[in-house]
């Protein structure tokens, strides 16, 4: 007797190759518009350019495309009010996903202003901060940076010797600061400086006297990226520059959970970009009389490259489900960052030997993202950071000291 259909599996839909695990169903209609939105952006504004910018290490016109990026709500997506478009969690982490796919360089310019400049006025500022600049850093008007890294100190900011120190009623502060995307163009930085009262953040507008960001040359990775040292000799600044709401590195490091959330969305992005890139090359270039994606060693690689993409993916949202819902966890996003962006750099290093000796070249993205991965592994908190982290909480016991 022959089985007969079940009902159930006239609606099971075909398999879709770009979305394996049906992880579109978890999206609700206003996430998927948001996540499209960002997606044609970065196709008509990003993808024709990227590979002769990042050929050429610069960013041209990134005033232009703040302005543009702050027109259609990404910068500062997830806060809410002062013109932000108090987005969900999610949303924030789709538009990071897919401006990545374009560039993890692109993606560094959004994240940089909203969850860290941004981020630290909303969250920590005084409302009269908040009014002054956040609606105008919405906009892109202008642009943020975020100053806590130092050249001898990145993975111990509480060595930091950047320090400000009291003059009447006023902060004079002397330091230096390292690698800080944004830092040549920002109209505002906020600096993280050593006090007698504990660290505390500075708002520190560009012009101030004492105050320079000369751009850091020679990169070659995130060359598509204004990345910069923020000087500040005997910079002088009123009593209400300082961030009133927060002393220590509560401040800094809550600023920093709330960047690398979108770097576990974003460099699946960059993963997503090779692999795609890989797929569609493994189905046209032959070899031995067929195309390559016909023998069995390259099915092997694209399936393992799409089982740790879409795994990738599914934790990203999951995440952003908790922070959603106000129960993400810093270690949680330790366990995001430490495992998306060190597989999005296998599955990129795997693109680039099926693509051979093409996938070298920026006529493909491959090995762009594979070399911008490299940044992205490391800043934020290092992998070793970030295990220790997991393994602090995994123990109860202390491997920092």
């Amino acid at each position: 007797m022959s089985a007969q259909p079940s009902a159930q599996s006239s609606t099971v839909p075909p398999f879709d190759p770009g979305d394996p695990l049906g992880i579109d169903d978890l999206l609700t209609d206003e996430d998927r518009a948001v996540r499209d939105t960002v997606r044609q952006w970065a196709a008509d504004r990003v993808l024709p350019h990227i590979a002769q910018w990042y050929e050429a290490g610069e960013l041209p016109g990134i005033r232009e495309l703040a302005r543009e990026l702050g027109s259609i709500g990404a910068l500062g997506m997830s806060l809410k009010g002062y013109g932000c478009a108090g987005a969900s969690a999610v949303q924030y982490g789709l538009a990071c996903l897919e401006l990545e796919a374009a560039d993890s360089g692109i993606r560094s310019l959004v994240s940089v202003q909203g969850s860290l400049a941004m981020y630290a006025i909303w969250r920590f500022g005084s409302e009269e901060q908040k009014q002054q600049w956040l609606p105008r850093m919405a906009s892109g008007e202008v642009i943020g940076c975020f100053g806590l890294t130092e050249p001898d100190h990145g993975s111990d900011p509480a060595g930091m010797r950047t320090h400000a120190k009291r003059a009447g009623t006023d902060w004079v502060l002397n330091g230096r600061k390292m690698w800080i995307t944004n830092g040549s163009v920002a109209g505002v930085a906020v600096v993280w400086a050593g006090t007698d009262e504990g660290i505390r953040g500075f708002v520190v507008p560009a012009g101030t006297p004492g105050f320079s960001a000369p751009e850091i040359k020679h990169k070659w990775s995130l060359r598509a990226s204004v990345t910069s040292e923020l000087v500040l000799d005997d910079v002088r600044l009123p009593a209400d520059a300082v961030l009133p709401e927060v002393t220590g590195l509560r401040g800094p490091l809550g600023c920093l959970s709330h960047a690398r959330y979108g770097i576990v969305w974003g460099s699946m992005g960059a993963a997503r970009a090779s692999f795609e890139a890989a797929l569609d090359y493994a189905k046209v270039r032959e070899q031995f009389g067929k195309p390559i994606g016909g023998f069995q060693l390259t099915q092997a690689k694209l399936a393992d490259m799409a089982v740790e993409l879409h795994k990738g993916i599914l934790l990203a949202h999951h995440l952003g489900l908790r922070m959603d819902a106000g129960r993400l966890r810093p270690e949680q996003i330790s366990f995001g960052k430490l495992n998306n962006v060190r597989e999005a750099i296998e599955i990129c290093r795997t693109a680039r030997t099926i693509l051979g000796a093409n996938g070298i070249s920026l006529e493909y993205p491959v090995m762009r993202h594979a070399t911008n991965l490299e940044s992205v592994l490391t800043y934020e908190g290092t992998v070793e950071m970030h295990q220790l982290v997991l393994g602090k909480a995994l123990t109860g016991l202390d491997a920092f000291r």
